[in-house]
């Protein structure tokens, strides 16, 4: 008896202390998900599946607003390799342009950015789309965004499997090292 107490004790220290406690939800998949991209196509996330997915809420005006820059660079260093990384482009900070075509202008005159972003999409409270709702799900409550520049990897298999504040650089060695695990050897 005290060895099933001592091992389910142990259990629920260890699901404690994991990096994606949260609700049962873990096990559902992020690339079930739709958007649309910012040229008016659908854009259902299992297109990518098979491929690590870093997806970030992301805004025109905003302090992170280069970190477009280092997005862009990792698009390119490990797109080739299966990384896609997209852009859900936010006015829930109340930072954003106007239109689509505006935050895609933007983008590709401020940044060069090529990789695809979605039309401008909320992703916080009751109206946030879907997909933000599941990372929250998934990651526990405080894991929705809470700025603009959010950052969420989506394992191949569609699996949530980390997650980082507006602060956290995308091409700092924590996230870089991230998808690295999920990429093949270059």
């Amino acid at each position: 008896m005290r060895l099933v107490l001592a091992v389910s004790v142990l259990a629920v220290w260890l699901l404690a202390l994991s990096p994606l406690t949260g609700s049962a939800s873990r096990a559902a998949d992020a690339l079930a998900y739709r958007f649309t991209s910012i040229e008016g196509e659908p854009l259902p996330l299992d297109r990518y599946r098979g491929r690590p997915l870093l997806v970030v809420n992301t805004a025109s005006f905003c302090g992170y607003t280069d970190q477009y820059a280092e997005l862009q660079e990792i698009w390119e260093r490990y797109g080739d390799r299966g990384l896609v990384v997209l852009g859900v482009p936010s006015d829930d900070f109340n930072q954003e342009l106007d239109s689509d075509a505006a935050v895609k202008e933007f983008c590709e005159v401020e940044f060069g950015v090529t990789f695809p972003l979605t039309t401008v999409s909320h992703v916080r409270g009751p109206a946030s789309h879907p997909l933000f709702a599941h990372f929250r799900d998934v990651l526990g409550d405080g894991a929705g965004p809470s700025w603009n520049f959010n950052k969420y990897l989506i394992a191949p298999t569609g699996e949530v499997v980390a997650a980082w504040p507006a602060r956290t650089r995308p091409g700092g060695p924590e996230i870089t090292g991230a998808i690295e695990r999920f990429l093949p050897a270059s």
